[in-house]
């Protein structure tokens, strides 16, 4: 049976995408982009699932900017660090010493100083640091440590990763004490998420300082002469040619027979198990000033049975990192994270088996999605994609919480969204042009931010004509007529444009329907064709906006010493009727109905009335909560026989000013006295009210309508003052 030409692209395309995500995952071809993703995923799940807590079994001597500044710059001389060593193994008994520092070239004054500082080490458990290179034609200097392990062939072992030169402490120094590198692994983004545990130079396997710092530590701290006293570490293979997996540390702490393992990639490398955010204040170590343990501040005793690590954070000496826990990150305490984290078994694996296991998930999810993708509709396959994304990530993350697995993830989730994407690509592409069609055609007349609200459910919106409860709102400028008068055209034109821009977005802003513009004059309506529960609260809200954007445009013409304009807005709910609607020539979505033609009238009232807005009793009371309301009168308009009550919002809503409070309260006694015809009564309170806000127009109306009521009916021996 022969594919459809469509059916058999959207195949096409999906084996291409599945067969490139496994050559990524098989290490084929990788992609850089899904390299980077699963980067960032591993950060993510290092930082959802680290401790956060304080490590007591390790400490930080910390050569800050305050010991500089007390000390002397770097380096010290080695009488001090020999001061240093006797200060932490004997005062403060602590278990081991190791020292993020190489010692490269001998020390200032006479050699009785290196002399001094080689005694200090010799049969103590310390060891001190050096670093390896693979970049400076096999550069060398200093003495370099014993191997721990020999070395099998290249050949054999094609992910190891060979070094030729090194920077180490000067022979005097190193036949003291044992050494260990101190180097990191930084990724492609500049994070450094990986330590080497285990060289190769030379025919032998050489250890990092967090390793023989933590060999030191399993055996007692015993004193040894040099690394080589100590029993070497088992290396541990597997896969055919031979890929290092691990290292099996056996000690006696705890118990003969004990031992703990440490997975490792197959360069040598081991993941950082970073527990925090970095530094003293971190949380992850404890942090002591250089010059205080020197100075000898601490109580004796108070690191006893510790693994000491001397360190800097003192930005000028250059040891600070990025990781995925902090961009920047002492870089002694990556060495102390590792410490932790193989005392603890916490060390992440990346097993060899990753890349097999990674292509596998991919199969399975890609034939998958291939196999029920088509026959779903738009939810259906949505909630399989992103069911089956969700179900990868979470398998993830478990087996990196509860087995200690950093397996990649990334390919997996980039099938996944691809097959998904691919296929509801086709189904907008291919299978809904009708549908598309009609949300082009409402786009000529709604906002775009609605129209792509519509698209979520497009059968829900027709263009036929329906009753509708929706708010419509009317805004005609004033004074504008008078003022285009002395203006230019291409002036004229550009004030008009400005302020039309502004009103505009504020009803955007809001989710209203721009219907049409009117010379000076938009009109704009609310609950079609989006429906909307709340669209008297939109519009009332909007008409607000609307005044204040006038206020702020007006503010500027005042300081251009142009004359301010003016707005009056109605706004009125109700039913109406609202479709695409004109003639043949020209067509347009848009409302008509008496509740349009008395938003209109609306409007026309708040010249009469002096005020801004003038709304309509429904849409007051489905705004209740929007603006603190006036009801001003029961008014007749034109075109209807029953009367109709308007209210004007004084403010937003929300705590209302104490002089606004008094005023309103005092307002409704009044006009509860006028429509009682208590006519003294409500002068007075009247009379209260101008004084308190004499520019308020309506108060001006009522004032005239008193003097005509009394002129016909003279109070007998009584006269209200207003």
């Amino acid at each position: 049976m022969r594919l459809p030409f469509h059916r058999f692209w959207r195949m096409a395309l999906a084996l291409a995408v599945l067969a490139l995500s496994l050559l990524h995952a098989l290490g084929v071809h990788e992609s850089d982009l899904l390299t980077l993703a699963d980067q960032r995923l591993y950060d993510a799940r290092l930082r959802l699932f680290m401790p956060a807590t304080l490590d007591e079994r390790v400490v930080i001597v910390d050569v800050d900017e305050a010991s500089l500044a007390e000390l002397g710059q770097w380096p010290w001389p080695r009488e001090r660090m020999a001061e240093l060593v006797e200060e932490v193994l004997r005062r403060q008994r602590a278990s081991v010493i190791g020292f993020d520092a190489v010692f490269a070239e001998a020390g200032r004054g006479s050699e009785e100083s290196d002399a001094r500082f080689a005694a200090a080490l010799q049969g103590r458990p310390a060891v001190l640091g050096y670093y390896l290179t693979s970049d400076r034609q096999g550069h060398r200097s200093g003495a370099l440590p014993a191997p721990i392990a020999p070395l099998l062939a290249a050949q054999d072992t094609p992910a190891l990763m060979l070094w030729d030169g090194y920077g180490a402490s000067i022979a005097k120094l190193a036949s003291a004490a044992p050494q260990g590198f101190f180097n990191a692994l930084v990724d492609s983004d500049g994070i450094v998420r990986s330590v080497p545990l285990v060289a190769a130079v030379d025919g032998g396997w050489r250890e990092s300082l967090a390793l023989a710092v933590v060999r030191q530590y399993l055996y007692g701290g015993v004193a040894q002469a040099s690394s080589r006293a100590l029993p070497a570490p088992a290396l541990q293979w597997a896969g055919e040619p031979p890929l290092l997996q691990g290292l099996r540390l056996p000690h006696t702490r705890g118990g003969p027979g004990q031992a703990l393992q440490v997975p490792l990639t197959a360069s040598g490398a081991a993941l950082a198990p970073y527990r925090g955010p970095g530094g003293a204040r971190g949380g992850s170590f404890r942090y002591y000033p250089a010059a205080d343990v020197l100075r000898g501040s601490l109580p004796e005793g108070a690191l006893a049975g510790r693994i000491v690590l001397l360190g800097f954070t003192a930005p000028g000496l250059m040891d600070l990192r990025a990781t995925p826990v902090s961009a920047v990150y002492p870089g002694v305490e990556v060495h102390a994270n590792l410490i932790s984290g193989m005392l603890d078994g916490r060390v992440p694996a990346h097993p060899g088996y990753a890349p097999v296991l990674d292509a596998a998930l991919l199969l399975a999810s890609g034939l998958l999605l291939a196999l029920l993708l088509p026959a779903l509709g738009v939810a259906g396959a949505l909630a399989l994609g992103l069911g089956l994304a969700a179900a990868l990530a979470a398998l993830n993350f478990w087996l990196y919480a509860a087995q200690g697995l950093a397996l990649p993830l990334a390919a997996q989730l980039f099938v996944v969204m691809a097959l998904l994407m691919l296929n509801l690509g086709y189904g907008y592409f291919i299978e809904s042009r009708a549908r598309r069609r009609l949300i082009d055609l409402f786009g000529t007349y709604v906002p775009p931010e609605l129209v792509q609200r519509m698209a979520s459910q497009p059968e829900l919106y027709t263009m036929r004509a329906e009753a509708r409860e929706i708010t419509v709102m009317f805004c005609d400028m004033r004074g504008f007529t008078s003022l285009s008068e002395t203006m230019a055209p291409l002036q004229l034109q550009a004030l008009l444009n400005r302020i039309f821009t502004r009103l505009t977005q504020v009803i955007r802003e809001h989710e209203g329907t721009i219907d049409k513009y009117m010379g000076d004059c938009v009109m704009a309506f609310w609950g079609a064709p989006l429906r909307s529960s709340n669209h008297a609260a939109r519009a009332v809200a909007a008409a607000l906006a609307m005044h204040k954007a006038m206020h702020e445009i007006n503010a500027e013409r005042v300081c251009m010493g142009l004359p301010a304009l003016g707005v009056g807005i109605g706004i009125n709910t109700g039913v109406a009727s609202v479709g695409d609607m004109g003639s043949n020539v020209r067509r347009a979505y848009t409302a008509v109905g008496d509740a349009v033609n008395l938003a209109a009238r609306l409007e026309a009232q708040t010249r009469t009335w002096g005020v801004t807005i003038l709304a309509g009793d429904a849409t007051r009371a489905q705004a209740e909560d929007v603006a603190v309301w006036q009801r001003l009168d029961r008014i007749s308009v034109r075109g209807r026989q029953e009367e109709v009550t308007i209210h004007t919002p004084r403010a937003p809503a929300g705590p209302v000013a104490a002089l606004l409070a008094q005023e309103l309260a005092l307002w409704q006694q009044a006009l509860d006295d006028w429509q009682a015809s208590r006519l003294r009564p409500f002068a007075q309170k009247l009379y209260a009210l101008r004084a308190i806000r004499p520019d308020f127009e309506p108060y001006a109306i009522y004032a005239s309508r008193l003097q005509a009521r009394l002129a016909e009916n003279p109070p007998a021996a009584e006269r209200c003052q207003v």
